[in-house]
């Protein structure tokens, strides 16, 4: 795989079960590339490996004088200089080819976790620690991907190395070939707390960002009610934490690094002690003696590699285990089973006993609004996890009794389109079958003609959906505030995020959106709560008129959508309590009524009160009569 040919057509199904088997199943992926860079590395060790060897071979040529074997010697240095440097060269290419491949995987299996999961990800796993995974993780465990084949060329050259050196000068080379394993594994004692200490830093260091983030965002409420002092406080406690953990940290690294160049040092003195004593005995000569002792100073250098692949490691392991938490979720425990043609029908929520006529425009009112954007989101196929104090207390009385829990009770019941549940039918299908609409929906930069240019049935055209959602005077600010396209408002590009324009046009044109899309089933999210009265009527209108025969689920409270629709229904305390007509709905339940007028407690009672004396019995106003006379 090579840079230009990303990204992806297919990056692959990874192996979730743990960080190290993430690590194994990424490096097992890229196998071709982890050859090239092993052969490269093992050209530019091996030449290395291969100078001593020469200049031994020269300074013997110098001490017997012979011009003929100088000659020979300096002339394998440059053959050698040539392949260091060719090997040097290709490792590097080779090495960041797979860093950059590796991270590019992983991010695409993010981005495609994240448009399978949805807004249900946000919810199950925090906002902040998949945008780390997604930056700063990938990183590191590209790292560890490109630094595998390094350290395996690495390791190969100093086995060549040693064993070339017992066979070159059995009394010397003996000595270097016991000390290598020392060298290289002195340190994995210390890797353990070393790792500890730097995963403790970057949780503190998470914390304190968190904390900075919050503070910056309720900066103004801090100002007024006077409490900048205090998070301030907060906040340089947390830093005076994270610089305390760092510190500890970066001890432990410099100890790793200290016992890599003390024992080194320790081999070379003791190399040259020895060494010197059997030259003076007349037992090896000086050539041999350079030989070696330039040998085990160059080995120094791949031993390196060791050092880097634990650091390497220790940072890749927990940043692959986060991205295999964020991987490993499913948009359900079911894997689909229904093939992937469009189901049709009503659509019913088995939880709240919510039940969305096919073909007819149904509002629901909710009183608490977490409860309709949580209800919303159900009825697109997301199923919601148990609360975890729930599952754990659940697991516990499990535990207890010696029974397994079944596997239903990790999430909710489906929602049904028909006679088929949602997390049975493969994603697409589902996403075509039922769209959401968020509260606040994101509006992504581009033309206006973009943004309109979504999958759809084809039955319905931009300027049926635009006008549906009341949009002209949005038409009309976009072909005034781009005179460059002729006045052609389709061609107007929308900021990110749609910050030009007003908080109603945004919302608008995410609604023209939505019914270009034209699903089997629409479900809204307060789609007008960002307009005036006016519009809104208009809009509510749109909606029936281009919606007509198709299934439209819209969560609201404002009594101009309410009477547009076909069929209200409330919800109160997470169930179905009562279904009808709004105005029928607004005369006969109090429930009902307090959320669509925003009825205080007062005026709650005196209604009641009022309803109570219409429903008096006429017995009882004679009895009053009888008992006054």
């Amino acid at each position: 795989m090579q840079i230009r040919d990303l990204p992806y057509s297919d990056p692959g199904d990874p192996d979730v079960r743990s960080g190290p088997r993430f690590l194994h199943w990424l490096g097992r992926n890229q196998l071709g590339g982890q050859l090239k860079a092993l052969a490269w590395g093992l050209l530019h060790q091996l030449g290395i490996a291969g100078l001593p060897v020469t200049v031994g071979l020269a300074v013997q040529a110098v001490v017997d004088r012979s011009g003929g074997r100088l000659a020979l010697a300096g002339g394998l240095i440059v053959v050698l200089g040539v392949l260091i440097a060719l090997g040097d060269t290709m490792l590097h290419r080779t090495a960041v080819t797979n860093w950059i491949t590796a991270a590019a995987r992983v991010q695409q299996l993010l981005a495609r976790k994240t448009a399978e999961l949805g807004s249900a990800l946000t919810r199950r796993v925090a906002a902040g620690e998949v945008v780390a995974v997604s930056t700063g993780d990938v990183e590191k465990i590209g790292w560890f991907v490109e630094a595998l084949s390094r350290f395996a060329a690495a390791a190969t050259a100093l086995v060549v190395i040693c064993v070339g050196l017992v066979l070159y000068l059995p009394s010397l080379g003996l000595l270097v070939a016991l000390a290598m394993p020392v060298l290289a594994l002195a340190v994995l004692p210390l890797l353990p707390p070393a790792t500890r200490r730097a995963d403790e830093q970057r949780e503190k260091a998470g914390k304190a960002t968190e904390l900075a983030s919050d503070t910056v965002a309720g900066l103004r409420v801090l100002r007024g009610i006077g409490g900048e002092e205090l998070f301030l406080g907060r906040y340089r406690r947390a830093s005076q934490e994270v610089r305390r953990a760092a510190v500890r940290s970066a001890r432990m690294w410099a100890l790793i690094s200290a016992v890599q160049v003390l024992l080194p040092g320790v081999l070379l003195i003791s190399l040259v002690w020895y060494g010197a004593t059997l030259a003076q005995d007349g037992r090896i000569g000086v050539g041999q003696l350079v030989t070696v002792y330039s040998a085990a100073t160059l080995m120094l250098f791949p031993l390196r590699h060791f050092e880097e692949i634990a650091m390497a490691y220790s940072f890749s392991r927990p940043s692959a285990q986060r991205a295999v938490r964020v991987l490993s979720l499913r948009r359900s425990d079911r894997e689909a089973t229904v093939e992937g043609v469009v189901p049709a029908g009503d659509l019913y929520d088995p939880v709240t006993g919510l039940m969305a006529s096919r073909g007819q425009f149904t509002a629901v009112v909710c009183g608490d609004p977490d409860e309709a954007g949580r209800l919303a989101e159900r009825l697109g196929g997301h199923a919601e996890p148990v609360e975890e104090a729930g599952a754990e207390t659940a697991g516990a009385e499990g535990a207890a009794g010696g029974a397994a829990l079944p596997e239903d009770a990790a999430r909710t019941p489906s929602v049904l389109l028909g006679a088929v549940a949602l997390d049975e039918l493969p994603l697409d299908a589902a996403r075509a079958a039922v769209l959401v609409q968020d509260k606040d929906p994101v509006l992504l930069s581009g033309t206006l003609r973009e943004l309109l240019d979504v999958p759809s049935s084809g039955l319905v055209t931009a300027d049926a959906a635009l006008e549906a959602a009341q949009c002209g005077d949005v038409l009309s600010a976009l072909a005034q505030a781009s005179p460059d396209n002729d006045g052609d408002p389709m061609r107007t590009r929308i900021t990110e995020r749609g910050r030009s324009l007003s908080g109603g046009q945004r919302q608008r044109l995410a609604l023209a959106r939505s019914l270009v899309a034209d699903p089997e089933a629409l479900v809204l999210d307060e789609p007008t709560s960002a307009v005036d009265s006016h519009t809104e009527a208009r809009v509510a209108a749109g909606i029936a008129k281009l919606r007509r025969g198709r299934t439209t689920v819209a969560f609201a409270s404002s009594p101009l959508l309410l009477d547009a629709a076909d069929r209200v229904v409330l919800v109160h305390g997470g169930a179905v309590v009562a279904v009808g007509d709004h105005r029928d709905l607004l005369r006969t339940e109090p429930r009902y009524r307090a959320v669509v007028t925003r009825e205080t407690d007062e005026e709650a009672a005196v209604a009641n009160a009022v309803d109570d004396a219409v429903e008096v019995p006429a017995m009882k106003s004679i009895q009053e009569i009888e008992e006054r006379a």
